[in-house]
């Protein structure tokens, strides 16, 4: 078992038949700021994210282009799935891709390890398979064609002819694993989260499970079952066991140790593999299951869940290119309840880009490092008397950081954001209030202006330390126009458990210039 201090975040890893959309790095983003804040408060996070590539989806979109599926799956994951992690300002510390020997390897001994145990048996099966999904379907989970595909029957999710399969598997003994499952959502109530997910998969675990088919003969893109060559690993059997392989287990038992259990972050769609055969799995095998599964919604476009097929997939370098990584950072993270499904729209993007990053933080970023170049030659003064108005401010970011914090354990994002937000806010009616312009006018008014001037600086280091995790590049300009680096160190070593105490940045440290943290966007 993991230490205390251990974090181990993980994202699902990516399907490569197709380049990533605004929807996976939605779910990248994510996983990326929990671990951001995370570590800024002393924990020890790793963030594992990487890409799938085995299966039979994969290998008939490989041979309609033309070229093997080790060729299909290099050529996308170098030019399109990791160069999206550089597009959207992710710090991963791994990238897992299931074609990778020590994957391989460790899926193997983990096949043998259930099989040794009893849970492994080799039976025949028939039944509904949607490739789409790479899972065989129960038929509620079916629809009619209707008018596309006059009397047949099509996969819910992909709205496609499903195909009937019948062949010779490796089956794993799933329904064991019932009360086990029911008894650690019962003892856990956190293990599965929103709570709408978890109340699903909890009916859906008492209606009883099925064995699972673990195993294909039908096609051979795939980890070989290590006693019969004859048949590949089912991909998502397969797919589930990265985030051990990628931690250590089987190979690296110390480092696997120190970081397992992990927090899965996933689409709701496939909240049910991860909540249900995957804890089963590591059951199966004597192995802590995950820590928590939390199944976050779906991004609409146009009312519709994104999807290629349906040309509603937006590539997020449309949306970079225009507004920036820290805004796409941003807007996702704060417009939708993280839990929740969360429509898109340009006009939302364009509107929260104006009124809260360029008129919200950044002209209270740029007005304050301004009037003190102006009024202090650049050098942050000293709060002298503080009044009712000023110590309102140092509630203000007290109570934010302490609400931050909890919304952070609870893997609320959207809540952390508008906890920090409540300081940009406070301190842009605070200055509007105190008008620094007018007290520069008088001499008389000099200590008044220092203060103001103080709180506004001190207000706004709170804010870039809240803020870094999720805008890591215009949260680094601006601590270096504040002149933090020297006096309290780096903005990624900054704690956040303490970001909150009052006076942390020191009178006498210079300001430098700062350009437009978010500059204005032509229509």
């Amino acid at each position: 078992m993991s230490s205390e201090n251990s974090y181990f975040i993980t994202t699902p890893i990516f399907y490569v038949n197709d380049v990533p959309h605004i929807g996976h790095a939605y779910t990248e983003v994510a996983a990326d700021v929990l671990a951001r804040w995370n570590r800024q408060n002393g924990k020890d996070a790793w963030m594992l994210t990487g890409t799938d590539e085995h299966g039979q989806k994969i290998l008939r979109t490989s041979v309609a282009n033309g070229v093997s599926p080790q060729e299909w799956a290099d050529k996308l994951v170098t030019e399109s799935w990791k160069p999206l992690l550089d597009t959207i300002s992710i710090k991963n510390d791994d990238f897992i891709r299931t074609t990778e020997p020590r994957h391989e390897t460790a899926v193997q001994k983990f096949l043998e390890l259930l099989r040794d145990k009893g849970y492994i048996y080799s039976g025949e099966y028939e039944g509904y398979y949607c490739v789409g999904c790479e899972e065989y379907k129960q038929p509620g989970d079916l629809l009619e064609g209707g008018d596309d595909f006059p009397g047949e029957k099509v996969c819910a999710i992909h709205t496609r002819p499903i195909e009937i399969l019948k062949e010779s598997n490796y089956f794993f003994r799933m329904s064991d694993f019932q009360q086990q499952l029911l008894d650690l959502y019962e003892s856990q109530p956190d293990f599965i989260q929103p709570e709408s997910v978890r109340n699903e998969i909890l009916s859906f675990v008492r209606r009883g499970l099925d064995d699972l088919s673990i195993s294909r003969s039908s096609f051979d893109w795939g980890v070989k079952i290590p006693w019969d060559d004859s048949h590949v690993v089912y991909v998502w059997f397969e797919a589930l066991l990265n985030y051990i392989t990628a931690s250590g287990w089987g190979a690296d038992d110390e480092s696997f140790e120190a970081r397992w259990p992990a927090i899965h972050i996933v689409g709701k769609d496939i909240a049910r593999f991860h909540a249900v055969i995957w804890p089963a799995m590591l059951m199966a095998a004597g192995i802590t299951p995950p820590r928590r599964v939390f199944g976050h919604g779906w991004l609409l476009v146009g009312g519709e869940k994104m999807s290629k097929s349906k040309l509603t997939g937006i590539a997020p370098h449309q949306i970079t290119d225009v507004f920036g990584a820290d805004a796409f950072r941003y807007y996702f993270m704060r417009a939708i309840n993280f839990g929740q499904d969360g429509s898109f729209s340009w006009e939302d993007l364009s509107a929260r880009y104006q009124a809260e990053l360029a008129n919200g933080f950044g002209n209270l970023a740029s007005r304050t490092v301004a009037m003190v170049s102006r009024y202090f030659d650049g050098v942050i003064p000293a709060a002298t008397e503080m009044n009712e108005a000023d110590t309102v401010i140092v509630d203000t970011v007290r109570d934010a950081f302490t609400q931050a914090n909890a919304a952070i354990e609870k893997l609320a994002i959207h809540e952390a954001i508008a906890s920090v937000w409540r300081i940009v806010d406070a301190l842009n009616g605070y200055i509007t209030e105190q008008e620094p312009w007018a007290l520069a006018k008088d001499d008389a008014n000099r200590d008044r202006l220092s203060t103001v001037l103080y709180t506004a600086v001190e207000g706004l280091r709170a804010i870039t330390v809240g803020l870094s995790p999720i805008m890591p590049g215009a949260t680094q300009k601006l601590w270096q126009a504040l002149g933090a680096p020297e006096a309290l160190g780096e903005l990624e070593d900054q704690q956040m458990s303490r970001a909150g105490d009052w006076g942390q940045i020191p009178a006498g440290v210079t300001v430098s210039a700062l350009d437009a943290l978010f500059p204005r966007i032509e229509e």
